[in-house]
This record gives C-alpha cells, structure tokens and sequence, in this order.
C-alpha cells in the first residue's frame, strides 16, 4: 500500500473524507491568504520606508498563487468528484505551491527587509501544521510533503545567504552568519516536519479507532436516524454490498446482558419474514464489544406518530389502507409465532416502494417490549409504551397472544382518527389501568372530522378488554377494513401528489414514543410519585 492512499474505511469512504478535509484546508488557506495579503498592504502603507523595492511582485505573486488555490477549491473539490490519486496530487501541489510563494517572497524582500526570511518560514511552519490537524494523512506522507513544503524556503535562504557572505557582520541576518543561518533555518524545518509527521500519525491512528469504532461486522454506521427504548438506528452501509441499509444498536446496559441472546434468536425468527409490509432483515451479530446488532432495510419514509404530528389527521380511506396492510405483515407473523408486541405510530413506517405510495412497513418485531413474569406476587414488570398496551399485557402479561397485537392496532388508528391517544392519564400506571377498567370514548367524539361508522365500530371492537371479543385474528381484520365502504376521502392520485410534496419538505429527525419499563401492582395501584413517567402532552 503506498503511502497515505488509503485514509480509513474503503478506498470511496478514504476519498470523500480526503476531499471533504481538502475543501477545509482550501477555505483556512484562502482566508489566511486573505488576512497577511491585507496585513502587508497595511504595514507598508504605515511604514512606508520598510517596503521592498520588489514589493509589488510579492503582491502579484501571492494573487496568483491565490487564484490557482480559488480555482482547485471552488472549480473541482467542490462542484466535482475527484479521484484519490488526484486528491493527494493536489494536497502535495498545496503544500509546494504554498513553500513557492513563501519564499518568493523571503527572498525578494529580504535583500531590504531583513526579517522577511525568518517571517517567511514561520509561516511555512504554520501551514504543515495547519495540514497535520485538517488533512488526515500517515505520519510518512506528511514527512514527504513537509520536505515538498520546506525545500523552496531552504532555497530562498541559501538565496539570501550566498548574498552576504562578503557583507560586514553588522550586516547578517540577525546578526548570524550566512552559514548559522542557514544551519538555523534547517534546523528548524527538520523539527517541525518531525512533529508534524508524528502528529499525523497519532492523529491518523485515533481517526482509524474511531473508524473502527463505528463498525459492526461489514457495516459502517453513518448518521443517527432514530432512537428507541433499547438502542439506536443508524444509516448504515456494507463494505461490499451498495443497498441502503439501517442497522439498530441494542446495547447490553439499556436492556441487560442476559437478553441478548432472546434477542438474536427472535431476529433469526424475524429474517424468516417475506411479507412486503415486515421490514426485512439482512443481516444480524454481536460486535467485539457485547453489543447486538441487525441490519435491515432502509426506509426512506415517514413513521405515523411524526405524519399526524406533522401533517394533521388522516382520511378514513388513508387509515383503512394502512391499517390493512399493517395486518397482512402481522398475519405472517402470528402464522410463524411471532408476536409484535410493541406496534404503535413509531413503529410503522410509511414509505414509498417501486412508485407507489404510502405502503407501510412494520419495524422492530419482537424487540421493543420484554416481559418478565417470573416474579410469584401480583407485582410484574413490564417493558413497553403504555398508551398501546393491551389489558392482559398489564394483568397477566404471560398469556399474551395476538390479540394484543390487535389491541394495540386498534389504539394506532384511534390516534390516526383523532391525533389522540386512547387512554389520557398523568402518571404511566394510570394508563395501564385505564386499559384495564376504562371504557374509550368513541373516535368521533374526539375529532370534527367525519369517521365512518363502521370503522369507529371496528376500532372500538379492537379495543375490547376481552382478546375473545376482538377480532380473531389479523387476517380477519384486515377483512373486515376491507368490507368498509369507501369513504371517498382520499385517493390514489391524491396519495402519489402528497409524496411528491413530502420529497420536498427538509428532513426532520422522526419523534418516536419512549418505550418504558414499569412496574404494577394491580392490588394495591400504587401510582407513580408526581411527575415521574408521564408520558408526554399532545
């Protein structure tokens, strides 16, 4: 491998970061540049009989020099994509053309303005410096470039030397002689090209850590894009492979060691899922560190809890469709004994696939909610979002089935419909008694908006307190949204004109509700001390 081709990462991954760093350093240099070109102007211009007679070829110099670096900056590094071989051709040209001008200038002011040398190859100091923070490079190719750097100056001063050797001594160079100058002056360049290459190489060796740091297995996280209960979501993408791709973090100290393993067998049950409404999972391990990791597919979309924060109610027609297709995923699912456990708005995705729109995807089965029911007493704890719980989540969370899964669906198109949640209440306890004893208010006496009766009535049936009393399974309900008449309130065209629309808007961060751990008592309903878990006004 030469020397300083590869930065970190892959060969593309080494280049945009080289190229990035390269407009860093063009846009510090040009206004540097900028300040001791101003500088000189006013310093001549108050001490007048200081001025160089060949100032004005240093002024020329220096505009050139500046309009060669404007161009590679604003004409290629930003507007195009350059090759990593040309990147470090243009890296190493910065740093001769930058030693060329320097000492051009040392040595024609230097005759009258003897500081100028000195002045000079402190700047020239200065720039590889400004190079080993900006650039990322390896400790040899900086010494390569320091010496690129240095070599014009050290001729300057041979320059400026050979000049006064038969001068008076009151006459050298701060009073050194020509060759104490010159010594003086290699010294110099040589310390610092040592420090700067050995800067480079701790600087370069962090960034490598760091790089590495952000890797899991053959992936390579980006940015940030969402955040749960249990881990993180990053964009993410393969060393080989070029599909989009998210990866969720689980780290072991958010839900413990011992679940880790639970958590690797449900993603190997989860990649057995083909349905195009279940986001498919790639791909699964632990990194070096202990923390579980699954890459899936990336949704270039909208969850629902950010839509109707965002963008107001949706149309009956929109909410049957989606609904329906968030139970042809679940059906699957339930067929292969996988039970969700944790739907709600943050957990589907809406997105467009091959042109058409709004088709939802279900995000994160089996690994949002863990249920520990080992204890013996009536206390249990329970880990979930409580706005979505279903009652026998909360009363006997052992003998969940489907039918939770159908409750909580049931609370999604309620907030749909109306922008609320189910139940209100001030602590999370509430909530989770509320699902057990309270009755819902009907949908249409939440909104203003006209709901089809049949629709509230299929909403509040999956709402009932009983899991016998909702429907029996998700394919029976995704029947039963199909049997609904139309409302006439949303359409195909209407949806592909509201994608077009949504690519346009910036992109936001998605909201998503926490999912927490609770405990229960359903004996004594001992709520939780004032301000302590509540979920979040609306």
């Amino acid at each position: 491998m030469r020397a300083g081709l590869h930065v970190f990462g892959d060969d593309e991954e080494s280049r945009e970061t080289l190229q990035e760093r390269l407009v860093v350093l063009s846009r510090v240099m040009f206004f540097s540049f900028i300040v001791v070109i101003v500088g000189m102007v006013a310093l001549y211009a108050s001490y007048w009989w200081l001025k160089p007679p060949g100032q004005n070829y240093i002024y020329w110099i220096s505009v050139v020099g500046l309009g060669l670096l404007t161009v590679i900056w604003r004409g290629f590094l930003v507007r195009r994509k350059l090759s990593l071989q040309t990147l470090h051709a243009i890296d190493l040209l910065y740093m001769v053309g930058t030693g060329a001008v320097l000492a051009s200038a040392a040595y024609i002011a230097g005759e009258t303005f003897v500081v100028s040398g000195w002045i000079n190859l402190l700047w020239t100091c200065f720039t590889i410096f400004l190079r080993t923070i900006i650039v990322p490079s390896t400790g040899k190719r900086t010494a390569i470039i320091g010496v690129g750097l240095f070599v014009p100056m050290l001729a300057a001063v041979i320059g400026l030397s050979s000049n006064r050797v038969d001068v008076a001594p009151d006459r050298w160079m701060y009073g050194l002689p020509p060759a104490g100058f010159i010594s003086g002056a290699i010294v110099v360049a040589a310390v610092v090209i040592v420090l700067s290459s050995i800067g480079s190489r701790l600087i370069y060796g962090l960034r490598r850590q760091v790089s590495e740091a952000t890797r899991l297995g053959q992936y390579t996280l980006g940015e940030k894009i969402g955040e749960g209960g249990n881990g993180s979501v990053y964009r993410a993408h393969h060393a080989l492979l070029r599909r989009p791709t998210a990866i969720k973090v689980v780290h072991p100290d958010k839900v413990g060691a011992d679940t880790l393993q639970r958590f690797e067998r449900e993603v190997q049950a989860m990649s057995r899922l083909t349905h195009w409404n279940t986001v498919a999972v790639y791909d699964y391990g632990n990194s070096s560190s202990g923390v579980f990791y699954y890459a899936m597919e990336y949704l270039d979309g909208i969850n629902l809890e950010t839509l109707v924060i965002d963008h107001g109610l949706l149309p009956a027609d929109r909410v049957i469709a989606i609904l329906t297709q968030v139970c042809a995923a679940l059906s699957e699912a339930h067929r292969r004994g996988i039970i969700h456990r944790d739907i709600k708005p943050a957990n589907v995705i809406l997105c467009e696939r091959g042109d058409v729109p709004d088709v939802a995807k279900v995000v994160d089965f089996g690994l949002a909610k863990e249920i520990d029911s080992s204890s013996q007493d009536t206390t249990h704890s329970i880990l979930g979002t409580p706005a979505y719980l279903a009652p026998e989540a909360v009363t006997d969370p052992a003998a969940i089935g489907p039918g939770a899964d159908i409750y909580a669906l049931g609370a999604v198109g309620y907030f749909l419909l109306t922008g609320r949640r189910v139940f209100e209440a001030k602590t999370t306890v509430e909530m989770c008694v509320m699902h057990v004893t309270a009755t819902p208010k009907p949908p249409s006496q939440m909104t203003t908006k006209r709901i089809p009766p049949e629709l509230e009535a299929l909403i509040l049936r999956c709402l009932e307190k009983s899991p016998s009393q909702r429907p029996a399974s998700a394919a029976e309900l995704a029947k039963l949204l199909r049997a609904i008449p139309p409302a006439a309130d949303w359409s195909e065209d209407e949806a592909v004109q509201w994608w077009s629309d949504f690519r346009l808007l910036p992109k936001q961060p998605a909201s998503s509700m926490p999912t927490l751990t609770i405990s229960v008592d359903l004996a004594a309903r001992v709520e939780d001390p004032p301000g302590q878990d509540q979920p979040p006004a609306w």
